[in-house]
């Protein structure tokens, strides 16, 4: 008599179990280097409006007002001395899509830039800490 070559019930689910557990450390990996990839996507992007900064300095003579925010980056809003654009492409946003915040006079620095990070609320850890252009 030929035997049976199928798999159990109990094989079944064994297997499924495994590939569970698998796809569940794999998850959490992926979803860790998402949110890692944001945060050093936000960074950089801070740091990188220093030299537009500096520059629109130069021209002007000063840094934009808080009211003038960072949009004075790329459009001129009829401010004398104005060079620009001074960045490359439109105004960027943060990982989460959101405008970056600005302040002149910094209460850090000369100027401060943040973002709220992935809650969009001041405060938090991992995702949801403020990334800033003063410090950690």
């Amino acid at each position: 008599m030929a035997k049976n070559r199928g798999f159990s019930l109990i094989e079944l689910i064994v297997v499924l179990v495994v590939l569970g557990l698998l796809a569940g450390v794999v998850g959490i990996k992926v979803t860790r280097w998402g949110v890692e990839g944001k945060i050093r996507t936000t960074k950089l992007q801070i740091s990188q409006f220093k030299p537009a900064l500096e520059t629109f300095r130069l021209d002007v003579g000063r840094y934009p007002t808080s009211s003038e925010g960072l949009s004075a980056l790329v459009e001129n809003a009829g401010i004398e001395g104005w060079g620009g654009p001074y960045l490359d492409d439109n105004l960027p946003k943060d990982a989460w899509k959101r405008p970056y915040n600005y302040r002149f006079p910094g209460e850090h620095r000369e100027y401060d830039i943040w973002s709220y990070g992935g809650d969009g609320a001041q405060g938090g850890e991992g995702e949801n800490a403020d990334i800033t252009s003063w410090g950690e």
